[in-house]
């Protein structure tokens, strides 16, 4: 058996799979997020320690994890974690979705070198923003790091006591030579920190430490198993649905939405906004355009109307044209295409007849339509998508399925059964660290379903997109 870790934003999974890659069981703990300023978004690092031993406790519980040959992280990416001298966090996580450092960024950004070199503009989510902002802002706590990880390679530090992180989590901190896969001198130098400060990198299927011996006896695993390089979660769920070569691609409706393209090569094209990132694989980038709030825009309105998703969306029917009412998803800013970490979401020609069904409608289109603004900035770079797999808890809703495959005029392809993501792929990574094979394990999973566009609505959500266009431009102007 092997394990895959998960550090999501919103909890911890555990899962296992047999050598034959079918899931055997699995386990969540729950996370929260703290936002104790408009714009801030944290969490605290034992937190993700207790959630992981709730997992793996929840997982010992059905199964005898002594059968476990490998260990596979993957984790939410960007994060900030400062460690002092004796491994302690000096603060809580500043987390991806975290947008105080826009100013810092944009005094980064500004700088040839970073694009150039990282092949990424600097988001205000980025890891590299963040250091220079606890630097202006609490000197205090930025002369006591030691060491700043991300949070998967935290995990991976209480698991087997190595400082290593992996280059697909590494080439989204803005300090990573994208191309050359290694640390920068200079652009570490801009935020104030050296090599000194930053784990040692190494390829994502490769074995980055052995677990420790305490961790294995109270969980009842094997001291010694190797504990693989994994990779950041969306690199991590490419992995899980055999996303690792050109042309092949996904859509990602989790808590933040991603389309995200493998390459074969290193083609970076900083201005579309998109990310271009190492894989998990060595030798191989991917493509990512990035919106920060997909079930986490749904999540908001459920929560503003109460109810949940699921009975929010389960009742929608067959998809239907837009209605009057258009909704952008940007509650804590926007990436791709816009990097504006200062705009908000907003509500649009509401009418009478706007009820509950057709407010839902709304959020799931507007998040359609900004996956449109992410195909239409990859398209602008040359990458071609024919077809999408679908992965994220966002993707049991048909209906938003169905909206996503016409707004972008792509099939989407849904796996059969089984969770094909982040989790998955980190065992995925384990297996290949533990010497069972390389990127012939990352095949696609078998296909349940094909969900085409309704190509008989094509045209009325291409003229709700103009609007949603025209609509953005308004708004950003707004003070």
């Amino acid at each position: 058996m092997f394990l895959g870790l998960d550090l999501g934003t919103s909890g911890v999974k555990a899962l296992l799979i047999g050598d034959d890659q079918e899931v055997i069981a699995d386990a969540t703990a729950s996370l929260a997020v703290s936002r104790p300023h408009s714009g801030w978004s944290e969490q605290d690092p034992a937190d993700w320690l207790d959630a992981t031993k709730a997992a793996l406790t929840a997982l010992g519980a059905t199964r005898d994890l002594s059968a476990v040959r490998g260990v596979g992280l993957s984790g939410q990416m960007h994060g900030a974690t400062m460690l002092d001298a004796a491994d302690q966090p000096l603060r809580p996580c500043i987390l991806w979705n975290d947008t105080r450092a826009h100013a810092e960024a944009a005094n980064l950004d500004a700088d040839p070198k970073f694009r150039a070199l990282t092949g990424n503009i600097v988001f205000p989510g980025f890891t590299a923003p963040k250091l220079l902002w606890c630097q202006r802002h609490e000197p205090d706590i930025f002369n006591q790091i030691a060491k700043v990880l991300l949070p998967k390679d935290y995990l991976r530090l209480w698991l087997t006591g190595a400082y290593v992180s992996e280059m697909s989590d590494a080439a989204g901190t803005g300090w990573l030579d994208t191309k050359k896969r290694d640390w920068d001198d200079e652009l570490l130098a801009a935020t104030g920190l050296t090599c000194d400060h930053m784990p040692a990198l190494i390829e994502g299927s490769d074995v980055s430490g052995d677990l420790r011996p305490e961790i294995a006896k109270r969980f009842g695993l094997k001291p010694g198993i190797p504990v693989a390089g994994g990779a950041g979660d969306n690199a991590a769920s490419a992995i899980g649905v055999g996303v690792v070569r050109a042309g092949e691609a996904f859509v990602s409706l989790g808590t933040s939405g991603v389309l995200f393209a493998a390459n074969d090569g290193y083609a970076p094209d900083p201005d579309t906004a998109l990310h271009t990132f190492c894989h998990a694989l060595p030798g191989r980038w991917h493509q990512m355009g990035v919106i920060l709030a997909a079930t986490d825009a749904l999540a908001w309105y459920a929560r503003l109307v109460g109810g949940t998703a699921s009975q929010l969306t389960d009742g929608l029917g067959p998809l239907r044209a837009p209605g009057r009412p258009i909704f952008l998803p940007y509650l804590g800013g926007e990436r791709t295409p816009h990097n504006n970490a200062h705009i908000r979401g907003a509500f649009l020609g509401l009418e009478h007849a706007t009820d509950r069904d057709a407010a839902t409608r709304a959020v799931l289109e507007g998040v359609a339509f900004a996956f449109r603004d992410c195909h239409a900035a990859m398209d602008a770079t040359g990458t071609r998508i024919s077809r999408l797999t679908a992965v994220g808890g966002g993707a049991a809703s048909q209906y938003w399925l169905q909206a996503i495959a016409t707004v972008l005029n792509l099939p989407i392809d849904v796996p059969v059964k089984g969770d094909f993501g982040a989790a998955f792929g980190a065992a995925r990574l384990a297996m290949m660290a533990a010497g069972q094979g390389g990127i012939e394990l990352a095949h696609p999973p078998e296909i349940k379903q094909t969900i085409e566009p309704e190509r008989a609505l094509s045209d009325a959500f291409s003229e709700t997109y103009d609007r949603y266009k025209k609509t953005y431009r308004a708004l950003k102007e707004l003070p």
